[in-house]
């Protein structure tokens, strides 16, 4: 569990301080290469549309082969691309390595939560999600600052190189750690997804046909079990779905089980295209919006992730074994857990835009003044993490995100309202119940988001959850730059635009998304049979 710990932790840390570093970095990197303005902002735009295209099938992948493996080849990827980018000869090159860095940032986020789902009992997930939410915020805070230096005394090259050494490490260490299941078929007969043969001789513990003690050690409840039959699935709904939902009208599209889906089948590679084109549309206009005169093309590009969200939906509905399993996506918690950190993330993220322009462009405060008056949000976020469970085991989900909720709102209505003539004591206050309102709702909704998914979609989950981060930062970021231009010459003034109480609105909708969270801790460590059989039938795998 301390390599699993250590490997989620450095790699969700190293993910979080290249994002910040290479803000840094980007100005010199342009009079280097003797680059245009619009190619540098190609080395984000490339790498956010690569992430948050692919997280969902990266987190599938996970599932299916195990977290320990492709969070390896995630992280080892990502060594090499960064070590590419330092050597580049020209933008163009640069480019195209922050896409692959993109593809293997993708692989690697996912697994470091899945790695931890499959790796400690639901009750204590908390605590390890805990430290991982204090590690990104140190990672943030630690960025502009530490980039600064290195770009100042080596270059912009210097920056990349920096994640090198800790991303390689945890690449070896999680191909070295051991693995808690090995990958069989979800009835305990034939191979594997990696091909390997089952051992001979009775099922094993916690078999989908009910034959021994289950995971946890309960006993089999009595009478029949059902049968593997595709009739008796579709129509079971304990089996088709385990948080009790009623299963959906209409029978869906079974696999025999004596004909078992191909791994590629599996991984619904055309759902998982059509998803990716989704999220990198959206994510590629949301980013255009953000940009001077950019609403247009934005507008366009929104309209290209509309039409491949219907096509994807309308697969999905026909597949046998979708990218996104139907009980994951029929969990309140899991939903609501999403919702709120879509919003907060988005919130926060736009409010830091605007109170960054304010700072610099208004007050005229260099960038390392301006980092030193919001620092309160990264002190809250690090020192708020590990007290986050003990309020959860105490109040429970949904009021402690509830009250996160609350001061990450009153935190962006305090920005509203400052004046060009603001100090530094205001700036602070805001920023620190910014802080602690966010790692209050970012660690409380991704242990619900890991905790209540099934073991079997622990990555899935995973890919949910860092696709909420990566969307709402620029879904608030877009909403802050097309408000900020509703008022010309005062709109970074805050007390005079639109742009922060707008986003204050936003912050808000966190509040009844908290309220559909669980009321209470679940202290049973109620895990779901990891090898329960589902449509198609895709294998689990602990990593």
């Amino acid at each position: 569990m301390n390599r699993t710990l250590a490997c989620s932790v450095v790699g969700a840390a190293v993910v979080a301080l290249d994002g910040t570093v290479l803000t840094v970095a980007q100005p010199a990197l342009q009079r280097d290469l003797g680059a245009e303005v619009g190619q540098v902002q190609w080395t984000s735009t490339g790498y956010l549309v690569a992430v948050a295209g692919l997280l969902v099938l990266a987190g599938r992948l996970g599932d299916r082969y195990g977290h320990h493996r492709v969070f390896a080849v995630g992280a080892l990827g990502f060594a090499a691309a960064s070590t590419g980018i330092a050597l580049a000869p020209g933008i163009g090159t640069v480019i195209a390595l922050r896409v692959l860095q993109g593809v293997c940032g993708a692989l690697l986020q996912p697994a470091t939560l899945g790695m931890l789902r499959t790796a400690f009992p639901p009750e204590r997930l908390a605590n390890p999600i805990a430290v991982r939410t204090a590690a990104i915020g140190l990672a943030a805070a630690a960025g502009p600052l530490v980039g600064g230096a290195l770009v100042s005394s080596y270059g912009w090259r210097a920056v990349f190189l920096l994640g090198v050494p800790p991303t390689l490490a945890i690449g070896l260490l999680a191909l070295t750690a051991p693995t808690h299941r090995q990958p069989v078929s979800p009835d305990g007969r034939g191979p594997g997804p990696l091909g390997a043969s089952p051992s001979p001789g009775p099922r094993p513990t916690g078999s989908p046909d009910g034959r021994g003690p289950g995971p946890l050690g309960a006993s089999p409840s009595p009478g029949p079990r059902p049968t593997d039959s595709p009739g008796r699935r579709a129509t079971d709904s304990a089996e088709a779905d385990p948080f009790g939902a009623p299963a959906s009208p209409g029978p869906r599209p079974t696999v025999s089980p004596d004909r078992p889906a191909s791994s590629l089948a599996a991984l619904d590679p055309f759902g998982a295209l059509l998803l990716a084109a989704t999220l990198g549309l959206l994510v590629h206009g949301l980013d255009g919006a953000s940009r001077p005169g950019g609403l247009g093309a934005a507008v366009l590009t929104w309209g290209a992730a509309l039409g491949a969200g219907v096509a994807f939906a309308r697969h999905e509905r026909r597949v046998a074994d979708p990218l996104l399993p139907p009980a994951l996506l029929r969990s309140v918690p899991v939903v609501a857990g999403l919702a709120v950190l879509l919003a907060a993330s988005a919130a926060l993220f736009g409010a830091l835009f605007v109170a960054t322009y304010f700072l610099q462009d208004v007050q005229g405060l260099d960038p390392l003044d301006c980092a030193l008056r919001v620092l309160p949000l990264a002190v809250l976020m690090v020192l708020g993490a590990p007290l986050c469970p003990p309020l959860q085991r105490r109040f429970g989900p949904r009021r402690t995100a509830t009250t996160g909720a609350a001061l990450l709102t009153l935190g962006v209505l305090l920005l509203s309202r400052l004046d060009a003539t603001a100090g530094a004591a205001p700036v602070g206050v805001a920023s620190a119940l910014l802080g602690a309102g966010f790692v209050t709702l970012m660690v409380t909704a991704t242990s619900v988001v890991v905790h209540r998914a099934p073991e079997a979609h622990a990555g899935v989950a995973g890919g949910l959850q860092q696709t909420a981060m990566n969307v709402g930062p620029a879904l608030g970021v877009a909403i802050a730059t097309l408000l900020l231009a509703l008022v010309p010459g005062g709109g970074f003034v805050p007390v005079r635009g639109a742009a922060l109480p707008a986003l204050a609105a936003l912050a808000a909708l966190a509040v009844p998304a908290a309220l559909a969270l669980p009321g209470r801790a679940d202290r049973r460590g109620t895990r779901p049979d990891p090898t329960a059989p589902r449509p198609g039938g895709r294998p689990c795998v602990r990593s």
